[in-house]
């Protein structure tokens, strides 16, 4: 039937013409991944930029004249988180000194030309830039490592290092905490992870928006109800320059099954993303698991449950050309008799509590 207003003819709506349903002005640019709402361009600016503000405000992230370093890869996840900080830090005051902190694994043809990225942004949103790199913390590089133990594992080494390249880096800063662009996606995918790999240390804190706080730099992440897609829309509308090419190491990674299983559950019911973090938050470790007790390592001095950290048994193993060494579960357990393989490996060392030992030379902690 024809729409008629008081007999004047009306043509029909035309298909993509349907208003914001929020402002009801402008016309819809987008559908949310996340709530499925058909808004304006304005109106999702609006709506993103303000529940990254209250996730901030309502998980007390940040205190007046913090110095906060934001860890920048050049993805989308990282320099959105850049660019909006910077905003949020202006709009509301949260009188923070921002940085850039970025880590150089030495991957030829991928992290060089991400780093370009990063630069670009340190003169685009004028946040100063710290690059810590593989090279010179531990005297390798990731392309190093790969021609080393090969395609299999090499995550491994990679996550590990970065994660304590970033602290180190920080801690040059002097900064009082790390934001990290984790998305929601990103932390779905870890409750996964940890159900399926049966890790219970993990599991138990991997939903935490702030970690570390019993270490030395406590990590954030305030994207942590921030969905991908959002994310990714985000950026395309508000034409940031970001990288988006994918490692060249990781297409074999554990985690993209995952990420796939995750998309797959999104495209049917977009708030199981939210619902598994929602679950993972749930969790309740039984008062009888032993975990595991934390510690320093007795050789560089970095967070550790074992006698020595994840970080200097692989670097170890790499320098005695036993790239495979840390590999794998340790044998024992927190709070057993058995010696785990860290253990054992301490006690070959002989060394005492000072510093990590690369190709060329020591890096204290």
């Amino acid at each position: 039937m024809d729409s008629t207003i008081e007999g004047v003819r009306q043509p029909p709506a035309r298909a993509g013409s349907r208003l914001c349903t929020r402002c009801g002005e402008r016309k819809a640019a987008l559908k949310r991944p996340k709530t499925l709402e058909q808004i304006c361009r304005e109106c999702f600016y609006i709506v993103f930029e303000d529940e990254i503000h209250q996730t901030i405000v309502d998980n007390n992230l940040f205190k007046l004249g913090d110095r906060v370093a934001i860890g920048a890869s050049g993805g989308k996840d990282s320099t959105v988180l850049a660019y909006v900080l910077s905003e949020l830090n202006r709009r509301h005051k949260y009188c923070l000194d921002l940085f850039l902190l970025s880590v150089d694994e030495g991957i030829t043809g991928y992290r060089d030309d991400s780093l370009e990225t990063v630069k670009r942004n340190e003169i685009q949103y004028g946040l100063p830039l710290k690059i810590v790199s593989y090279k010179d913390l531990y005297g390798w590089t990731m392309d190093d490592i790969v021609k080393a133990i090969g395609l299999k594992n090499n995550c491994t080494f990679c996550g590990v290092f970065r994660r304590q390249a970033l602290d180190r880096g920080a801690a040059l800063l002097k900064v009082d905490k790390i934001v990290t662009g984790h998305n929601a996606d990103d932390i779905a995918e870890t409750v996964l992870l940890n159900i399926l790999r049966g890790d219970i240390a993990r599991l138990s804190r991997c939903t935490f928006i702030t970690t570390g706080e019993d270490g030395p730099i406590p990590r954030c992440k305030p994207f942590k109800y921030t969905y991908e897609k959002e994310i990714v829309m985000y950026a395309y509308f508000k034409k940031l320059d970001y990288f988006s090419t994918e490692c060249i190491y990781s297409p074999n990674a554990y985690r993209g099954f995952a990420r796939e299983f995750i998309k797959d559950l999104e495209r049917m019911r977009p708030r199981a993303i939210l619902d598994i973090i929602k679950s993972g938050e749930n969790f309740r470790i039984s008062t009888t698991t032993r975990m595991p007790e934390q510690g320093t390592c007795e050789l560089c001095g970095y967070i550790s449950s074992q006698k020595l950290c994840k970080a200097c048994v692989l670097l170890d193993g790499l320098n005695r050309g036993l790239p495979k060494l840390g590999i794998g579960r340790t044998k024992g357990v927190a709070g057993g008799d058995g010696d785990s393989d860290s253990d054992q490996q301490a006690k070959r060392s002989g060394r005492s509590r000072s510093s990590l030992q690369g190709k060329h030379g020591n890096v204290e902690f």
